[in-house]
């Protein structure tokens, strides 16, 4: 999950990081407006983009991490008139189908740090205002038995967790498979899942991976560079190469994705009851959501400019306004945000999360996890809401 792979980031990052976060926003306990909705028009009843009379009025969404450039499709729907909380780590706005008023407010609620690393899908239970969470597929089948969602749209594709090393010191390297060909230390937080899966498939040696990764660099940096490290695509790169005082060069990666652990990060989901009860709502919602990621992939300025505001939460590791345009552009280079298979933004293809169905349930009996006996891909996604007609740059 990804509250396993980040939490200890939030403690310490301000050890290491250099980067300094500027922003336009000076409340850091209270609420702040910006004006308007910033919408050219309101909804009609019997338009796509209404949501009035559907959905609560106001769609609470819980995200699994503090604002950052992969939430991005998420801050694409906040209207101009958003207001920030930066004691309670939320912010509010009305819910915008690109310039059209749906109607409805959206909350968008940071996680991780702010809530204190509960699980999204636990705190979801916990709350039942919340419509919307942002749960990796593999969460969702670890707590399938126990706490049940299903996702409905999947704006990312891949996951941007990867391993990485210095190429400096490791110029033959070029896979996380060569690194298991070593003996060379790998670093990495304890109780993740797709470790399990890495040496259990033989990418990696049991004996050279080390759990006691604090999401902190100084490890990695005191050993000269010459131990390989968890880390997120989106984040890592841009940091060690400008943040990382100790280092400040470019590292090497490899994508978990690509060996065969292929989780949808942060699939939109609700829970598994809300899936009839709220299908009206999502009938009308998801398709925005949608409109939203391909919108969002053309033109990232709107968000980007709210994620660095957001920097008031103060909490997890600084988004400079470097490392969130990073963030960005490494989504659409890598696949992240992207065109499912079918042609669509959003869809998830169900094979693909059978296959991580059948390579985890093992991994979680094994830590005595209570899944749902005979889980399925249906169980935890489902295409129903859909529209297959919308897609990134169509």
């Amino acid at each position: 999950m990804k509250q396993q792979h980040r939490r200890a980031i939030a403690v310490a990052s301000s050890f290491v990081l250099a980067a300094t976060v500027a922003t336009s926003c000076s409340s850091s306990s209270g609420s702040e407006a910006s004006g308007t909705s910033g919408a050219s028009a309101t909804a009609s009843a019997n338009s796509a983009s209404n949501l009035a009379g559907l959905c609560p009025s106001t769609v609470i969404w819980q995200t699994g991490w503090i604002p950052q450039a992969e939430h991005g499709p998420i801050y694409q729907m906040l209207g101009e008139d958003y207001k920030i909380n930066a004691a309670q780590k939320r912010v509010t706005a009305t819910l915008v189908d690109r310039d059209v008023d749906t109607g409805v407010k959206l909350e968008v609620r940071a996680g991780g740090p702010a809530i204190g690393f509960t699980s999204v899908s636990a705190q979801m239970y916990l709350d039942k205002s919340i419509l919307i969470g942002g749960i990796n597929t593999d969460e969702a089948v670890e707590l399938s038995g126990t706490q049940p969602t299903v996702g409905i749209v999947a704006p990312d594709q891949i996951s941007p967790l990867m391993i990485f090393w210095d190429p400096s010191k490791h110029p033959d390297w070029s896979s996380i498979s060569d690194i298991g060909r070593t003996d060379t230390k790998v670093l990495y937080f304890d109780g993740t899942t797709y470790m399990s899966y890495l040496t259990g498939s033989g990418v990696l040696q049991q004996k050279q991976i080390d759990g006691g990764f604090d999401g902190s660099p100084s490890t990695f940096v005191a050993s000269g560079a010459e131990f390989a490290q968890q880390g997120y695509a989106t984040q890592d790169p841009y940091l060690f190469e400008h943040d990382v005082a100790q280092y400040k060069r470019p590292i090497k990666y490899e994508l978990i994705n690509k060996l065969g652990y292929q989780i949808y990060p942060d699939q939109v989901s609700v829970r598994a009851e809300d899936v009839e009860k709220e299908a009206d709502c999502l009938e009308k919602l998801v398709p925005i959501i949608q409109r939203a990621a391909a919108s969002y992939h053309s033109d990232s300025e709107k968000a980007n400019k709210l994620i660095l505001q957001l920097g008031v939460y103060n909490i997890g590791a600084p988004q400079s306004e470097g490392l969130i345009k990073f963030g960005s552009e490494t989504q659409k280079s890598i696949g992240m945000l992207a065109n499912a298979p079918d042609g669509s933004v959003g869809s998830f293809d169900t094979k693909r999360v059978q296959q991580l169905i059948d390579i985890t349930v093992p991994i979680f009996e094994k830590r005595k996890k209570e899944t749902k006996p005979g889980l399925a891909a249906g169980d935890i996604v489902t295409n129903k809401f859909i529209d297959s007609s919308i897609g990134i740059d169509r």
